[in-house]
């Protein structure tokens, strides 16, 4: 491990891992809290369109999928509230949509079809210097929204109703919200990748509710799994030569399976001192 660290490109891989643990660590528990997975695979599939523009007109693909994320989410949270169309087939049809997109601009692009696998699959080992300060920005935005704005968006990801008897100006935090989704999903797609970005966004609050059910514990503890995972991941993709985005959501789901095996035994064991008192 420690001879690792003798790489630049290591050092820039667990400073991804740090941001991207906290990024999605926070966003990631609201989105589960609020019950909106499904809003952050619509948004990660349909940046696809954006990656292909950005090919297409030659500028950096991320800053095409960022702008496609973020015209996503608003356009989920508008047209769902604003008209007759529910929400789930709205995200169905951005979700489409993206990735049609985003095929038709790899195909008409002049020259040789880029490889795509990075930001479909991921790999953090490939992030730059530049990655690097996007994710600080980020969770450094993230971080002020929720310290400023926490007990609404607490109110919010619980009961939305209630929150507005409290006064909470609920419809411009929601669209703050669905912005800061849309850049975690689109700025963590270097280090997970398309699909995979989901897992980190879900896999380390589900793990962080074994242990606790407070939203603020959530938070830190997700923050936590996801390091750890991101580690594991790094040291397994190095060792065997793998992708080190499937090798970071296979360490969390190994992790999740461990600590779901030990709260089942641990219940087992309290059932049963309490029949035998």
């Amino acid at each position: 491990m420690l001879e690792l660290l003798k790489y630049h490109f290591f050092i820039n891989a667990l400073l991804g891992a740090i941001f991207a643990s906290i990024t999605c660590g926070i966003i990631g528990t609201y989105i589960v809290s609020k019950r909106i997975v499904f809003i952050s695979g619509g948004i990660s599939h349909a940046s696809f369109g954006g990656i292909g523009l950005g090919y297409y007109l030659g500028i950096n693909p991320v800053l095409g999928a960022a702008i496609f994320a973020l015209l996503s989410g608003i356009s989920i949270e508008y047209i769902s509230k604003k008209s007759g169309i529910r929400k789930d087939s709205m995200i169905g049809i951005l979700w489409s949509f993206g990735m049609a997109c985003g095929i038709i601009f790899v195909y008409i692009t002049p020259g040789y079809a880029p490889d795509l696998m990075t930001y479909i699959f991921g790999n953090i080992l490939t992030i730059s210097g530049f990655d690097i300060y996007l994710m600080l920005g980020l969770s450094i935005i993230i971080i002020a929204t929720f310290l400023l704005l926490f007990k609404e968006i607490l109110y919010i990801a619980f009961d939305e109703e209630y929150a507005k008897t409290k006064g909470v100006n609920t419809e411009i935090i929601n669209y703050i919200l669905i912005c800061l989704i849309s850049l975690t999903i689109v700025i963590n797609i270097r280090m997970a990748g398309i699909i995979l970005v989901i897992s980190l966004l879900t896999i380390p609050q589900a793990i962080a509710n074994l242990i606790s059910k407070d939203f603020k514990n959530i938070i830190f503890l997700s923050i936590t799994f996801g390091f750890i995972a991101s580690i594991s991941g790094l040291i397994i993709s190095y060792s065997l030569n793998i992708p080190s985005g499937p090798s970071i959501i296979f360490s969390l789901v190994i992790i999740f399976m461990i600590l779901r095996l030990i709260r089942q035994i641990y219940t087992k064991i309290k059932i049963k001192n309490n029949t035998y008192k």
